[in-house]
């Protein structure tokens, strides 16, 4: 809650973190996948967190039945230009609403593109979860169809990484694989939880490997997982369809378990 001074380091250069966070009845799903990823991006922008109590306590701020909160922690203000501050005084914003997911792209799936932006390498900042988001927003940018659920993003190099917000997985050969988010990209918790759940090998792979995948999800920690049906490139011509069938709801059971979310047959 509360505004941000307009010298605040995050508004003014995306200089903090934030996580958005799925609660059931007040009781937050993936807690300690979330405060793992903030921590470690803490650690990387080297900024101070509020005490994990204080960050617990807004959760019974929810109302009942499904919520996101959303926590912003910045640097707060000062330094000179770039240069941040030797002391900083960090701030947290946060917020709580309601949320409901999108099942009938649960049940029935969704149709992809591919996006023409490619995302720049930077390990220092891969794999958390940063202020600075404009890849994504202009990724998201380039289509208007609703029709279409989401844009796949691959890097500098070629290499598949993610959606614009949501992780990527697919079975090839009976194998499930994720692209590797050692360069760039955002690694998700409902990913992370995944990763821990069942035998997901990261890999570094163009595109090219999607059309020989058995089965290709999406999935968040607030979404769940969404099979995908079509996939097209940057143009809207189709490079390939799936019908669902049990290899679909493989990947989609464990991560719906994790979140409390249904079943699909």
């Amino acid at each position: 809650m509360g505004t941000l001074p307009l010298d605040d380091r995050g508004l003014a250069y995306g200089d903090g973190l934030f996580e958005t966070v799925l609660l059931r009845d007040a009781q937050p799903l993936l807690w300690r996948e979330h405060m793992a990823r903030l921590q470690r991006g803490a650690e990387r922008l080297d900024v101070e967190l509020p005490a994990q109590d204080t960050l617990s306590e807004l959760c019974a701020k929810a109302p009942p039945g499904l919520a996101v909160l959303k926590l912003i922690v910045t640097r707060g203000s000062g330094g000179r230009g770039y240069r941040p501050p030797a002391v900083p005084s960090p701030r947290l914003r946060w917020q709580v609403m309601s949320f409901a997911p999108q099942p009938a792209r649960w049940h029935e799936g969704v149709r992809v593109r591919h996006c023409q932006l490619r995302l720049g390498r930077q390990p220092a900042l891969a794999g958390i979860k940063h202020l600075n988001r404009l890849e994504n927003v202009l990724a998201r940018s380039e289509w208007q169809d609703d029709a279409i659920a989401e844009g796949l993003l691959c890097d500098s190099h070629g290499q598949l990484v993610e959606a614009t917000c949501m992780n990527l997985f697919w079975l090839r050969q009976g194998r499930l694989e994720t692209p590797s988010l050692s360069h760039c990209g955002v690694a998700g918790t409902l990913r992370e939880a995944l990763l821990s759940t069942l035998d997901i090998t990261e890999v570094e792979v163009g595109p090219e490997q999607l059309l020989d995948a058995e089965a290709v999800w999406l999935g968040n920690s607030l979404q769940g997982v969404w099979p995908l049906t079509q996939l097209d490139n940057a143009a809207g011509e189709c490079l390939r369809r799936w019908s669902l069938d049990p290899r679909h709801r493989l990947l989609q059971d464990a991560g719906h378990a994790l979140l409390g979310y249904p079943r699909q047959t």
